[in-house]
Protein backbone atom coordinates (compact mmCIF):
# COMPACT_ATOMS: atom_id res chain seq x y z
CA UNK A 1 0.00 0.00 0.00
CA UNK A 2 1.05 3.57 -0.61
CA UNK A 3 3.29 2.84 -3.78
CA UNK A 4 4.03 6.42 -4.87
CA UNK A 5 4.44 6.75 -8.76
CA UNK A 6 7.50 9.38 -9.69
CA UNK A 7 7.85 8.65 -13.29
CA UNK A 8 5.95 10.60 -15.58
CA UNK A 9 4.33 8.29 -18.24
CA UNK A 10 1.34 7.28 -20.22
CA UNK A 11 -1.67 6.18 -17.69
CA UNK A 12 -3.04 3.39 -20.01
CA UNK A 13 -1.89 0.57 -21.49
CA UNK A 14 -2.34 -0.52 -25.08
CA UNK A 15 -5.08 -3.30 -23.18
CA UNK A 16 -6.83 0.06 -21.36
CA UNK A 17 -5.51 -1.07 -18.00
CA UNK A 18 -3.21 1.70 -15.82
CA UNK A 19 0.62 0.93 -16.13
CA UNK A 20 1.30 1.87 -13.11
CA UNK A 21 -1.34 2.22 -10.44
CA UNK A 22 -0.78 4.32 -7.03
CA UNK A 23 -0.57 8.28 -5.72
CA UNK A 24 1.88 11.03 -6.98
CA UNK A 25 3.05 14.69 -5.37
CA UNK A 26 2.43 15.64 -8.85
CA UNK A 27 0.16 14.86 -12.02
CA UNK A 28 1.96 12.83 -13.65
CA UNK A 29 0.17 10.43 -15.45
CA UNK A 30 -0.75 11.26 -19.30
CA UNK A 31 -4.41 10.41 -19.98
CA UNK A 32 -5.85 10.40 -23.19
CA UNK A 33 -9.83 9.40 -23.38
CA UNK A 34 -9.23 7.87 -26.70
CA UNK A 35 -7.38 5.18 -25.04
CA UNK A 36 -10.31 4.07 -22.48
CA UNK A 37 -11.32 0.82 -23.78
CA UNK A 38 -15.31 1.45 -22.87
CA UNK A 39 -18.15 3.15 -24.33
CA UNK A 40 -18.25 7.08 -24.17
CA UNK A 41 -21.48 6.79 -22.16
CA UNK A 42 -18.95 5.52 -19.36
CA UNK A 43 -16.19 8.05 -18.78
CA UNK A 44 -16.86 11.01 -16.66
CA UNK A 45 -14.56 13.95 -16.37
CA UNK A 46 -15.16 16.65 -14.59
CA UNK A 47 -13.37 20.39 -12.87
CA UNK A 48 -14.66 20.97 -9.42
CA UNK A 49 -13.51 24.12 -8.03
CA UNK A 50 -14.26 25.14 -3.49
CA UNK A 51 -13.52 28.74 -2.81
CA UNK A 52 -13.95 28.88 1.20
CA UNK A 53 -13.97 32.18 2.56
CA UNK A 54 -12.83 32.28 6.38
CA UNK A 55 -12.85 36.13 6.81
CA UNK A 56 -16.45 36.26 5.55
CA UNK A 57 -17.82 32.84 6.14
CA UNK A 58 -19.23 31.77 3.45
CA UNK A 59 -18.10 29.22 0.77
CA UNK A 60 -18.77 29.10 -3.80
CA UNK A 61 -18.62 25.98 -5.74
CA UNK A 62 -18.69 25.55 -9.03
CA UNK A 63 -18.71 22.65 -11.55
CA UNK A 64 -18.57 21.45 -14.99
CA UNK A 65 -18.42 17.88 -15.83
CA UNK A 66 -19.48 15.61 -18.47
CA UNK A 67 -20.66 11.95 -17.41
CA UNK A 68 -21.31 10.62 -20.94
CA UNK A 69 -24.85 10.30 -20.52
CA UNK A 70 -24.86 14.02 -19.30
CA UNK A 71 -23.38 17.25 -18.80
CA UNK A 72 -23.89 18.44 -15.79
CA UNK A 73 -22.98 21.91 -14.47
CA UNK A 74 -23.31 23.96 -11.21
CA UNK A 75 -22.79 26.94 -9.07
CA UNK A 76 -23.55 27.01 -5.28
CA UNK A 77 -23.23 29.03 -2.59
CA UNK A 78 -23.26 28.54 1.58
CA UNK A 79 -23.92 30.66 3.73
CA UNK A 80 -21.66 29.70 6.83
CA UNK A 81 -23.38 32.33 8.89
CA UNK A 82 -26.64 31.35 8.32
CA UNK A 83 -26.03 27.60 7.59
CA UNK A 84 -27.83 27.62 4.53
CA UNK A 85 -26.49 26.72 0.97
CA UNK A 86 -28.38 27.46 -2.67
CA UNK A 87 -27.09 26.12 -6.11
CA UNK A 88 -28.42 26.59 -8.97
CA UNK A 89 -27.86 23.43 -11.80
CA UNK A 90 -27.88 22.79 -15.66
CA UNK A 91 -27.48 19.52 -17.71
CA UNK A 92 -26.78 19.08 -21.39
CA UNK A 93 -27.81 15.67 -22.83
CA UNK A 94 -25.10 13.39 -24.36
CA UNK A 95 -22.03 15.35 -24.38
CA UNK A 96 -19.87 12.29 -24.98
CA UNK A 97 -16.79 14.52 -25.11
CA UNK A 98 -17.59 17.77 -26.44
CA UNK A 99 -17.04 19.95 -23.70
CA UNK A 100 -13.98 19.15 -24.61
CA UNK A 101 -12.16 19.04 -20.97
CA UNK A 102 -8.50 19.08 -21.15
CA UNK A 103 -6.57 16.09 -20.91
CA UNK A 104 -4.45 17.63 -18.03
CA UNK A 105 -4.96 20.28 -15.57
CA UNK A 106 -2.38 22.55 -17.17
CA UNK A 107 -2.66 25.82 -19.07
CA UNK A 108 -6.40 25.94 -20.35
CA UNK A 109 -9.89 27.59 -20.80
CA UNK A 110 -13.33 26.43 -20.66
CA UNK A 111 -16.40 27.89 -20.59
CA UNK A 112 -20.37 27.46 -20.40
CA UNK A 113 -23.48 29.30 -20.33
CA UNK A 114 -27.10 29.42 -20.60
CA UNK A 115 -29.74 31.90 -19.95
CA UNK A 116 -29.19 31.53 -15.64
CA UNK A 117 -25.63 30.48 -15.13
CA UNK A 118 -22.27 30.83 -16.68
CA UNK A 119 -19.06 29.52 -15.87
CA UNK A 120 -15.54 29.58 -17.40
CA UNK A 121 -12.42 28.32 -16.03
CA UNK A 122 -9.46 28.91 -17.06
CA UNK A 123 -5.66 28.26 -15.97
CA UNK A 124 -2.05 30.18 -17.47
CA UNK A 125 1.22 29.42 -15.93
CA UNK A 126 0.72 29.81 -12.18
CA UNK A 127 -2.91 31.09 -11.63
CA UNK A 128 -6.11 29.78 -12.27
CA UNK A 129 -9.22 32.04 -12.75
CA UNK A 130 -13.09 31.29 -12.25
CA UNK A 131 -15.24 33.76 -13.77
CA UNK A 132 -18.83 32.28 -12.45
CA UNK A 133 -22.55 34.28 -12.69
CA UNK A 134 -26.15 33.44 -11.64
CA UNK A 135 -28.02 36.71 -12.27
CA UNK A 136 -31.15 35.12 -10.68
CA UNK A 137 -30.22 32.90 -8.30
CA UNK A 138 -31.96 33.97 -4.66
CA UNK A 139 -29.12 33.95 -1.48
CA UNK A 140 -29.73 32.81 1.36
CA UNK A 141 -30.52 36.27 3.04
CA UNK A 142 -33.11 37.20 -0.03
CA UNK A 143 -30.87 38.70 -2.10
CA UNK A 144 -30.30 37.86 -5.68
CA UNK A 145 -27.97 37.45 -7.93
CA UNK A 146 -24.17 35.94 -7.61
CA UNK A 147 -21.37 37.34 -9.72
CA UNK A 148 -17.74 36.58 -9.03
CA UNK A 149 -14.22 37.03 -10.30
CA UNK A 150 -11.74 34.76 -8.51
CA UNK A 151 -7.69 34.41 -9.30
CA UNK A 152 -6.51 31.39 -7.20
CA UNK A 153 -2.62 30.98 -7.14
CA UNK A 154 -0.71 27.70 -7.74
CA UNK A 155 3.09 28.47 -7.31
CA UNK A 156 5.04 25.56 -9.42
CA UNK A 157 6.61 24.53 -6.46
CA UNK A 158 3.01 23.44 -5.10
CA UNK A 159 2.29 19.73 -4.48
CA UNK A 160 -1.14 18.35 -4.75
CA UNK A 161 -2.73 14.73 -4.28
CA UNK A 162 -2.25 12.61 -7.54
CA UNK A 163 -3.75 9.04 -7.35
CA UNK A 164 -4.62 6.72 -10.04
CA UNK A 165 -6.54 2.94 -9.51
CA UNK A 166 -8.78 0.95 -10.81
CA UNK A 167 -11.80 -1.58 -9.77
CA UNK A 168 -11.19 -5.00 -8.55
CA UNK A 169 -13.98 -6.58 -10.75
CA UNK A 170 -13.06 -4.62 -14.03
CA UNK A 171 -9.49 -3.61 -13.75
CA UNK A 172 -10.17 -1.46 -16.96
CA UNK A 173 -12.59 1.12 -14.89
CA UNK A 174 -10.09 3.50 -13.72
CA UNK A 175 -10.01 7.02 -11.52
CA UNK A 176 -7.78 9.47 -12.25
CA UNK A 177 -7.65 12.44 -9.69
CA UNK A 178 -5.92 15.50 -8.92
CA UNK A 179 -7.21 17.31 -5.50
CA UNK A 180 -4.85 20.77 -5.38
CA UNK A 181 -5.83 22.53 -1.78
CA UNK A 182 -4.39 25.30 -0.14
CA UNK A 183 -4.18 27.75 -3.47
CA UNK A 184 -4.41 31.16 -2.00
CA UNK A 185 -7.46 33.20 -3.47
CA UNK A 186 -8.28 36.77 -4.31
CA UNK A 187 -10.93 38.79 -6.35
CA UNK A 188 -14.26 39.97 -6.06
CA UNK A 189 -17.60 38.51 -5.36
CA UNK A 190 -21.03 40.27 -5.86
CA UNK A 191 -23.92 39.50 -3.62
CA UNK A 192 -27.11 41.08 -5.07
CA UNK A 193 -25.63 44.61 -5.38
CA UNK A 194 -22.92 44.54 -2.71
CA UNK A 195 -19.37 44.12 -3.83
CA UNK A 196 -16.99 41.89 -1.28
CA UNK A 197 -13.56 42.46 -2.22
CA UNK A 198 -11.64 38.68 -1.04
CA UNK A 199 -8.12 38.64 -0.08
CA UNK A 200 -5.34 36.43 0.18
CA UNK A 201 -5.04 36.06 4.07
CA UNK A 202 -8.20 34.77 4.12
CA UNK A 203 -9.19 32.99 1.17
CA UNK A 204 -8.12 29.36 -0.40
CA UNK A 205 -9.71 27.66 -3.07
CA UNK A 206 -9.37 23.97 -3.98
CA UNK A 207 -9.91 21.98 -7.54
CA UNK A 208 -10.75 18.11 -7.87
CA UNK A 209 -9.98 17.18 -10.91
CA UNK A 210 -11.31 14.07 -12.20
CA UNK A 211 -11.11 11.65 -15.18
CA UNK A 212 -11.88 8.28 -15.35
CA UNK A 213 -13.85 5.21 -16.77
CA UNK A 214 -16.15 4.54 -13.31
CA UNK A 215 -18.13 1.26 -13.12
CA UNK A 216 -22.02 1.59 -12.73
CA UNK A 217 -22.32 2.02 -9.02
CA UNK A 218 -20.30 3.64 -6.39
CA UNK A 219 -20.30 5.08 -3.10
CA UNK A 220 -17.49 7.93 -1.90
CA UNK A 221 -16.50 9.74 0.79
CA UNK A 222 -14.92 12.76 0.86
CA UNK A 223 -13.52 15.76 2.98
CA UNK A 224 -11.09 18.76 2.34
CA UNK A 225 -9.98 21.16 4.51
CA UNK A 226 -7.56 24.66 3.41
CA UNK A 227 -6.67 27.66 5.69
CA UNK A 228 -4.01 28.89 7.26
CA UNK A 229 -3.18 27.54 10.81
CA UNK A 230 -0.77 29.71 12.75
CA UNK A 231 0.17 32.10 9.54
CA UNK A 232 1.07 28.79 7.21
CA UNK A 233 -1.04 27.29 4.74
CA UNK A 234 -2.37 24.05 6.18
CA UNK A 235 -5.16 21.49 4.89
CA UNK A 236 -6.16 18.09 4.30
CA UNK A 237 -7.78 15.60 1.30
CA UNK A 238 -9.37 12.86 3.19
CA UNK A 239 -11.17 10.51 0.28
CA UNK A 240 -12.08 6.41 -0.08
CA UNK A 241 -15.04 3.85 -0.42
CA UNK A 242 -14.53 2.81 -4.32
CA UNK A 243 -11.97 1.21 -6.51
CA UNK A 244 -8.80 -1.11 -5.13
CA UNK A 245 -7.30 1.44 -3.01
CA UNK A 246 -4.57 -1.60 -2.43
CA UNK A 247 -2.15 0.10 -4.30
CA UNK A 248 -2.41 3.64 -2.49
CA UNK A 249 -4.95 5.98 -0.70
CA UNK A 250 -5.78 9.41 -1.41
CA UNK A 251 -5.10 10.58 2.42
CA UNK A 252 -2.91 13.43 2.63
CA UNK A 253 -2.45 16.30 4.73
CA UNK A 254 -0.98 19.88 3.01
CA UNK A 255 1.45 22.17 4.67
CA UNK A 256 3.28 24.90 3.76
CA UNK A 257 2.66 23.05 0.13
CA UNK A 258 3.95 19.53 0.74
CA UNK A 259 2.08 16.71 0.80
CA UNK A 260 2.59 14.69 4.00
CA UNK A 261 0.62 11.34 3.33
CA UNK A 262 -1.33 9.28 5.84
CA UNK A 263 -2.85 5.40 5.63
CA UNK A 264 -6.36 4.70 5.71
CA UNK A 265 -9.06 6.97 7.26
CA UNK A 266 -12.31 6.48 8.56
CA UNK A 267 -15.71 8.52 8.38
CA UNK A 268 -17.46 8.17 11.70
CA UNK A 269 -20.90 9.88 10.28
CA UNK A 270 -23.93 9.22 12.90
CA UNK A 271 -26.92 7.47 12.33
CA UNK A 272 -28.94 9.93 13.75
CA UNK A 273 -28.25 12.60 10.83
CA UNK A 274 -25.61 14.37 8.78
CA UNK A 275 -26.13 17.17 10.98
CA UNK A 276 -25.04 15.67 13.70
CA UNK A 277 -21.15 15.84 14.75
CA UNK A 278 -19.08 13.23 12.92
CA UNK A 279 -15.37 12.39 14.04
CA UNK A 280 -12.70 11.64 11.86
CA UNK A 281 -9.23 9.24 12.44
CA UNK A 282 -6.18 7.67 10.73
CA UNK A 283 -5.09 3.53 10.79
CA UNK A 284 -1.89 5.47 11.54
CA UNK A 285 -2.71 7.37 14.07
CA UNK A 286 -1.53 10.68 12.76
CA UNK A 287 -5.15 12.22 12.37
CA UNK A 288 -8.12 12.28 14.61
CA UNK A 289 -11.09 15.16 13.65
CA UNK A 290 -14.32 16.47 15.53
CA UNK A 291 -16.37 17.94 13.10
CA UNK A 292 -19.38 19.91 13.88
CA UNK A 293 -21.56 20.37 11.11
CA UNK A 294 -23.13 23.81 10.08
CA UNK A 295 -25.16 23.10 6.60
CA UNK A 296 -26.07 20.12 4.64
CA UNK A 297 -26.18 20.64 1.02
CA UNK A 298 -27.77 17.75 0.09
CA UNK A 299 -29.53 16.42 -3.73
CA UNK A 300 -31.24 13.43 -5.09
CA UNK A 301 -32.32 12.25 -8.40
CA UNK A 302 -33.79 8.93 -8.81
CA UNK A 303 -34.92 7.95 -12.51
CA UNK A 304 -34.74 4.01 -12.08
CA UNK A 305 -31.33 3.65 -13.88
CA UNK A 306 -29.79 6.24 -12.74
CA UNK A 307 -29.96 7.52 -8.83
CA UNK A 308 -27.72 9.98 -7.23
CA UNK A 309 -27.98 11.15 -3.24
CA UNK A 310 -25.61 13.41 -2.10
CA UNK A 311 -25.01 15.08 1.50
CA UNK A 312 -21.86 17.61 1.15
CA UNK A 313 -21.42 19.32 4.46
CA UNK A 314 -20.06 22.23 5.67
CA UNK A 315 -18.94 22.72 9.06
CA UNK A 316 -15.95 23.38 11.41
CA UNK A 317 -13.50 20.91 12.11
CA UNK A 318 -11.14 20.34 15.35
CA UNK A 319 -8.17 17.89 15.98
CA UNK A 320 -5.00 17.09 15.24
CA UNK A 321 -2.70 15.93 12.69
CA UNK A 322 0.97 14.57 12.28
CA UNK A 323 3.29 15.52 9.84
CA UNK A 324 5.51 13.37 8.59
CA UNK A 325 8.42 14.67 10.65
CA UNK A 326 6.83 14.32 13.53
CA UNK A 327 5.29 18.27 13.75
CA UNK A 328 1.70 18.38 15.72
CA UNK A 329 -0.43 20.70 13.86
CA UNK A 330 -3.42 21.52 16.13
CA UNK A 331 -7.19 22.66 14.76
CA UNK A 332 -9.69 24.89 16.30
CA UNK A 333 -13.12 24.98 14.64
CA UNK A 334 -11.90 25.35 10.64
CA UNK A 335 -13.93 25.83 8.20
CA UNK A 336 -14.07 23.19 5.55
CA UNK A 337 -16.70 20.43 4.20
CA UNK A 338 -16.92 16.49 4.45
CA UNK A 339 -19.41 14.61 1.76
CA UNK A 340 -21.20 11.02 1.42
CA UNK A 341 -22.27 10.11 -2.16
CA UNK A 342 -23.87 7.38 -3.52
CA UNK A 343 -24.14 7.56 -7.43
CA UNK A 344 -25.60 4.78 -9.91
CA UNK A 345 -25.42 5.52 -13.50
Amino acid sequence: MQHEVTAAQQLLSKKGTIVEEGWARRPLWKYDRKEIKASALKIKEWDYYAVMSHEHKFCITATIADLGYAGLFNLAFIDLERGKAVQIDALKALPLGSLRLKSDSGDHSIAWKNEKLRLAFSRKGDTRRLLVASPDLVLPDNRVGLDADLTLFQPPEMQSMNIATSWKENRKAFYLNEKVNCMATAGMVRLGDTDIELHKEGTFGTLDWGRGHWTYTNRWYWASLSAYVHNVPFGFNLGYGFTDRSPASEHALFYDGKVHKLEDVTFHIPESGYTDPWTFDSSDGRLTLDFKPIVDRYSSINMWVIKTVQHQVFGLFSGKAILDDGKEIILKDVYGFAEDVFNRY
